[in-house]
C-alpha cells in the first residue's frame, strides 16, 4: 500500500487503544504471566495435564479469539470464575511512563480503551501506567457480552455505547487480524509491533499482517509516533 492510499489522521477526533502489549511494551511480557495463569486454570477445570491445557488453551485463543470463549463455549466456564483467576498477575512490572501520557494527552479528542480483558485489569493497568485520567472510559469483554476481538458485532457494539463515527477514529492494536474489521468499517488502522532490539513471549502467528492490506500504519514505538502526530 502506497502512502497516497492510506488513511490520514487528519479527520481523527476519536482515538481507540487496545490494552495489553499496546500501551505497554511487549518485552514487560505482563501478559505472559495470565498466559500462564490460562492454562493453570483450564488444567484445573478440566482436571488435565500442563502440557495438554496449554494445547487446549491456544487452540481456543486462535479459534475464538479468547480462551475464555472457548472455555464458555465448549465447557460452560463461567466468566466471572474465569476472569477473577487469570488476571490475578503482579503488575509491577509495569512503570509509569509521563512521555506516552504526555503524548496521548495531546491528541484531539476523546481517548477510549477497547480491550479483550476485563475492566479490572484495565483499571490496573492504566494506573500503573499513570495515564488512567487520560481516556473516557474502557469498553472491555463483559461490555462486549462476552464476544472477543476480531468478532464484528464486538467493534459494532463499542462504535454504538460510545456514539464513534468509524470514519472519524483510529485504532491502534499489537494483532493484525483484530484491525481487519476496524479497517473496514472506516477506521485507520496501526499495529503496534515488538521493539526488535528486545525479547518478547509471541506465537509466531501474533506477529504476522503488518503487511496485510487492512493495516494502515505500523509502529514499534507508539510514544514516538502519537508524538508525531501531535507536532506534525
Amino acid at each position: 500500500m502506497t502512502q497516497d492510499q492510506q488513511r490520514n489522521f487528519t479527520q481523527i477526533d476519536t482515538w481507540v487503544f487496545d490494552l495489553d502489549n499496546t500501551l505497554y511494551p511487549h518485552h514487560v511480557n505482563l501478559w505472559q504471566q495470565v498466559d500462564v495463569r490460562i492454562r493453570d486454570f483450564v488444567a484445573s477445570y478440566l482436571d488435565i495435564p500442563a502440557e495438554d491445557a496449554f494445547r487446549i488453551q491456544k487452540d481456543y485463543y486462535h479459534r475464538y479469539g479468547t480462551t475464555m470463549r472457548g472455555m464458555m463455549t465448549e465447557h460452560g466456564v463461567r466468566a466471572d470464575d474465569y476472569l477473577a483467576y487469570v488476571h490475578e498477575i503482579d503488575h509491577s512490572p509495569l512503570e509509569p511512563n509521563p512521555a506516552m501520557g504526555d503524548a496521548i494527552a495531546a491528541l484531539p479528542g476523546r481517548k477510549l480503551i477497547l480491550t479483550n480483558g476485563s475492566a479490572a485489569h484495565a483499571a490496573k493497568v492504566l494506573e500503573r501506567l499513570g495515564i488512567e485520567h487520560h481516556f473516557e472510559a474502557v469498553f472491555d469483554i463483559i461490555a462486549a457480552q462476552l464476544e472477543p476481538k476480531p468478532a464484528p458485532q464486538t467493534y459494532q457494539r463499542f462504535l454504538d455505547l460510545h456514539g464513534v463515527d468509524p470514519a472519524r477514529a483510529a485504532m491502534f492494536e499489537d494483532l493484525a487480524r483484530n484491525l481487519a474489521v476496524p479497517h473496514r468499517l472506516g477506521m485507520t488502522t496501526v499495529l503496534v509491533v515488538p521493539d526488535g532490539s528486545k525479547a518478547v513471549v509471541r506465537e509466531d502467528w501474533e506477529l504476522e499482517g503488518r503487511d496485510a492490506a487492512h493495516v494502515d500504519f505500523v509502529t514499534d514505538d507508539l510514544t514516538g509516533f502519537l508524538t508525531g502526530l501531535s507536532t506534525a
